[in-house]
């Protein structure tokens, strides 16, 4: 069965009011028995096709799943496939193939080119570049226990490196930067949390259902929290490592020092993973002032040196 076939079904049943088997088949260049097949995996994958008899008869989406395709403007529409192609990249699932499927449905013959231009004038890729192990299996799993209001359990690493065995139930999938996490009710912490998938270990779906709560929903925007913390430092940095600095604050922050160097006014928080930030600059990075930062990140270096001594 192939995949494409089917979500050009799809495509042109969303089009058309009513088609029949025969022309499909043609279309295609396959059998009527084909087709019936390939209208079996359809309905199967939730989107609902009926079969109408007699004549001016075929197939044909129950009319209330079909949205007016006039609701959409060019913008709205650029803007879903732009949206949808980037979280393809991330979750595959007939669920995406049949809502990319359905949108370009939307599209006016007269209007596709344009409107195809502008989404792919910005492309949104989520998968990391290298290393990051496969999450799909995970999210399959999340997704499972999410719909079907089951428990979740897990062996979950902290920070620290401390593991402890986890019973959650499910309530969000979040993706934050380039990670995926999992808000839930942790059930040893008799509170909401959230679960970081590269951190977990063991995960599986329960038997097991639960009546849900009420939601509390994950505080995702820190950037309040943080002026309160956030002090800035003055590094100087080789331009070899600018595009990584750049992640933490703009080029605003930047003034030309040599050919080869930067001085940069850098946000930080004095705990160790500002300090890793730094440190993961490597001889590429100096920091300048305050002092007690230099002297915090010597002795640090120094640890580091007597560890490999």
């Amino acid at each position: 069965m192939k995949v494409d076939r089917l979500v050009s079904i799809i495509m042109i049943l969303l089009e058309k009011d009513r088609i029949g088997a025969q022309e499909l088949a043609e279309r295609f260049e396959v059998s009527p028995r084909t087709i019936y097949r390939d209208i079996d995996a359809i309905n199967m994958a939730g989107i609902p096709v009926r079969s109408v008899s007699g004549v001016g008869g075929g197939f044909e989406i129950m009319p209330d799943y079909k949205v007016e395709k006039k609701v959409f403007s060019a913008a709205d529409l650029s803007a879903i496939l732009t949206g949808l192609s980037g979280l393809s990249g991330m979750m595959q699932g007939a669920e995406l193939i049949n809502a990319l499927a359905k949108v370009r449905s939307f599209i006016p013959a007269d209007k596709a080119r344009d409107i195809e231009l502008k989404a792919n004038q910005i492309c949104i890729d989520l998968s990391p570049w290298a290393g990051n192990r496969n999450m799909q299996p995970y999210l399959d799993l999340i997704k499972t226990a999410l719909r079907e209001s089951r428990l979740l359990t897990f062996a979950y690493a902290d920070q620290h490196g401390n593991e402890t065995a986890r019973t959650v139930e499910p309530y969000q999938l979040v993706l934050k930067g380039s990670h995926w996490y999992l808000q839930g009710y942790c059930r040893m912490r008799q509170d909401y949390r959230l679960f970081r998938l590269s951190r977990m270990a063991a995960l599986q779906i329960q038997d097991e259902t639960f009546a849900p709560r009420a939601y509390q929903t994950p505080l995702l925007d820190f950037s309040e929290a943080l002026e309160t913390v956030q002090t800035e430092i003055i590094i100087r940095i080789h331009r070899s490592v600018m595009d990584q600095v750049l992640d933490f604050c703009d080029y605003g922050h930047f003034t030309p020092d040599d050919a080869e160097h930067y001085i940069v006014r850098f946000p930080f928080v004095e705990n160790d993973y500002y300090y890793n930030i730094l440190f993961s600059l490597g001889d590429s990075c100096e920091c300048l002032e305050p002092q007690h930062v230099r002297t915090e990140m010597k002795r640090r270096i120094d640890k580091m040196v007597r560890l490999y001594s």
